[in-house]
């Protein structure tokens, strides 16, 4: 199809809001110690904050990508910049943690329509080709650079401003978004006689992983053997199996098992899920080690995340070429590897920790592993894939990425508190009680890491990696 005459214009329109969706996943790590005093989250619940995005967004990150093709793409990202706006709103305005954690859902469904639909939009505003490829070239760096910015951005708006003002900095931006897509941005959509969106798999997967996520987060209070917390695991169970059965017997599925068919391609969204588990897990702790142990104010622990966000984006190009010269797999193995060396090395946190010896190396080592973990992992995502179906194993693998990441920051949750309460009981002081927990959740994540690394031996095979589709297509 011609390219759009306003492509650049467009490209930068929905681009601002896709970089608001990535931001919205980093910025709020740095805030969590204050939003945790001011609404007095207890420590099992401060990672709602971080896991009800992740889930939301991934649970219904197929789904809003579907509805932009069927009921016109610029329509759809209107919708979901609105929604995303007004969540923020609501998240700035909380005054309890049910409210925040409500609003971040939303925030996170905002994102699922969002992304996929600002893609759709930047590929259609295109004509395939050079514009295309560098426009999807600024699209990859808006992505990578999202993190870097919003570790920075959360440290200073929650130092000068208030951590409230990391979600009231979206609404003016949300505001302008929407007032000139109304302007710039023409529509589109896929023409076709039915339509079929599956949403009863898009509730059932969302809501089995809540459930099973609460379980996680509740049994070292309640207890791992106790009824209520049995009949929750047996309940998210139920409704993932239902989900697995929906999408066998649907006409248009949101996961097609077929796909899965390509061992490669199974493996790729195997090692995506155990990487978003390490990755979004890490800040996470980390963020919470610096500034309760270490007593870092928001502004400094911003400012020392840089070291890996930047990092991951100065390793993206040597990741690339290396991926290029010896293939993927050797390349997903050795970032895998030093992902897991990270959180091998944060394992052995101090209380009296310093930032030059024991956390810039860790930092160091998984700003380089995040690289080269990601740009291997989507290529193989696509290894022995039709080009017509390119498109939704692109999304498969981000849908893999954050669903593993809201996972992650749950059982590494679980894993802090579970010790820490142990630690406390022993009479420990405080900030041998919080390393301690910290210490055994980064264990915890050395061990996802171990796995990331296996199945990426395993599953990835060179052969497939040989079938990449040269062009990419992106679409829900």
């Amino acid at each position: 199809m011609p390219s759009d005459p306003h492509r650049w214009r467009v490209l930068a329109v929905v681009g601002v809001a896709f970089f608001m969706t990535i931001l919205d996943v980093s910025i709020v790590n740095v805030a969590l110690p204050s939003i945790g005093r001011a609404l007095e989250f207890s420590r099992e619940n401060l990672q709602w904050v971080v896991t009800a995005y992740a889930i939301a967004f991934g649970g219904f990150l197929k789904l809003g990508g579907r509805a932009a093709d069927l009921l016109g793409r610029r329509r759809v990202f209107i919708v979901g910049v609105a929604l995303f706006t007004i969540a923020s709103l609501v998240c700035g305005l909380a005054e309890s943690e049910g409210t925040l954690i409500a609003a971040r859902a939303v925030q996170g469904l905002g994102g699922a329509i969002i992304s996929p639909a600002a893609l759709s939009i930047v590929t259609t505003s295109f004509e395939e080709g050079a514009e295309r490829n560098k426009a999807l070239g600024i699209w990859g760096a808006l992505g990578g650079s999202g993190a870097a910015v919003g570790v920075l951005a959360g440290g200073v708006l929650t130092k000068y401003l208030g951590w409230e003002w990391i979600f009231f900095v979206n609404v003016p931006v949300g505001a302008a978004v929407l007032a000139l897509t109304t302007r710039i941005v023409h529509e589109s959509r896929r023409e076709t006689a039915r339509r079929r969106y599956d949403p009863l798999g898009a509730v059932t997967v969302t809501a089995g992983l809540v459930l099973l996520v609460y379980a996680l987060s509740k049994a070292p209070d309640v207890g791992w053997a106790t009824a209520r917390t049995i009949l929750f695991f047996i309940a998210a169970a139920a409704l993932l199996g239902a989900f697995l059965v929906i999408e066998r017997t649907v006409e248009q599925p949101l996961m097609p098992f077929r796909i899965f068919r390509v061992r490669t391609v199974a493996g790729a969204n195997v090692v995506a899920a155990l990487l978003g588990v390490v990755l979004f897990a890490n800040f996470f702790l980390l963020t919470l080690y610096v500034q309760n142990v270490l007593h870092y104010s928001a502004l400094k622990a911003g400012v020392t995340f840089v070291a890996t966000a930047g990092t991951a984006v100065l390793s993206a190009g040597v990741a690339q070429a290396l991926a290029t010269k010896f293939g993927p797999k050797p390349v997903m193995a050795l970032g895998l590897s030093l992902m897991t060396g990270g959180m091998l090395w944060y394992s052995q946190i101090p209380v009296d920790g310093s930032y030059a010896s024991d956390l810039l190396p860790g930092y160091i080592m998984v700003g380089v592993g995040i690289a080269f973990s990601f740009v291997p992992v989507q290529i193989a995502a696509l290894a022995g894939v039709a080009e017509r179906e390119a498109g939704l194993a692109s999304g498969l693998i981000n849908t893999s990425q954050q669903i593993g990441g809201g996972l992650g920051v749950a059982i590494a949750s679980t894993i802090f508190t579970s010790h820490f309460n142990s630690l406390v009981r022993e009479g420990k002081p405080m900030p041998v009680a919080l390393t301690g927990g910290y210490q055994w959740a980064f264990w915890g994540l050395a061990a996802f890491g171990v796995l990331a690394i296996v199945a990426a031996l395993v599953l990835i095979r060179q052969k497939e990696l040989a079938e990449v589709p040269a062009v990419a297509p992106v679409g829900g």
